[in-house]
């Protein structure tokens, strides 16, 4: 789990410095676990009295870590987004304009427990069909495949990564910066109040051998400040009952 300091923000650190530095410390994390799963937080909103630019910047910021993410996942080392930003207010949400007060706490907290939750449930990358893959692991892949202003086109590729076979799957999406899941081909979809979607194979598409993959594709709504197309994506494989 990690976020930038807002410091770096007011210092006028570029967004290209800032990302150089985040590569490097993935880099470094990697170095010790390949398989580490990788959050990263979006800034909230900044207003300080003192910084007219400052508010800027976090949303220049921002707009540029889903793309960023995007680009130095891997299978192994997945790298999801967390959206801290949408629905955030720096009037009720902090008490000098930058730093949370209990209120803000609680909403920055409510943010990182489902994609936490999301990481530690997916439990660790394994190997397509290599040894020691647990019965059902799987991996789930999200990519962007077209955006306009006010929703995208995305596809997740669902993985078998356990060593044996499994009779279906199910996945779930957890969109960035306040989008939803509107349409689904290929799956099955479900979705929650807070826009957190769940998709089930199409049957003709569950079964999958070790190492087999399987892709759904949807459109989703996004707000128009909501930045590039990003998602949190989880899956796991069902157990044979044979």
């Amino acid at each position: 789990m990690s976020c930038t300091s807002a410091r770096t923000v007011w210092s006028s650190i570029a967004p290209d410095r800032i990302l150089a530095a985040y590569t490097k410390l993935m880099a470094q994390m990697r170095a010790s676990n390949p398989d580490m799963r990788i959050l990263v937080a979006q800034l909230i909103p900044m207003q300080p009295s003192s910084c007219a630019t400052c508010a800027q910047r976090v949303v220049d910021l921002d707009a540029r870590i889903p793309g960023w993410a995007r680009a130095t996942g891997t299978e192994r080392s997945p790298v999801s987004v967390v959206d801290q930003g949408t629905d955030f207010s720096t009037a009720g949400g902090t008490y000098d304009g930058v730093h949370p007060n209990a209120s803000g706490d609680a909403k920055i907290a409510a943010r990182w427990l489902p994609a936490l939750a999301a990481a530690l449930d997916a439990g660790v990358p394994q190997e397509p069909g290599g040894p020691g893959g647990e019965p059902g692991a799987c991996t789930a892949r999200f990519r962007a495949v077209a955006s306009w202003q006010g929703g995208y086109q995305g596809e997740v590729t669902v993985t078998n990564t356990s060593g044996s076979a499994v009779p279906g799957w199910t996945a779930t999406v957890v969109p960035a910066g306040g989008a939803r899941l509107t349409q689904l081909w290929n799956g099955s979809l479900t979705t929650a109040a807070d826009g957190t979607a769940t998709v089930t194979d199409a049957a003709w598409d569950g079964a999958l051998a070790p190492g087999a993959s399987a892709a759904f594709g949807f459109v989703a709504t996004a707000p128009a400040a909501a930045g590039s197309p990003a998602a949190s994506v989880t899956c796991a494989g069902r157990a044979s009952t044979g």
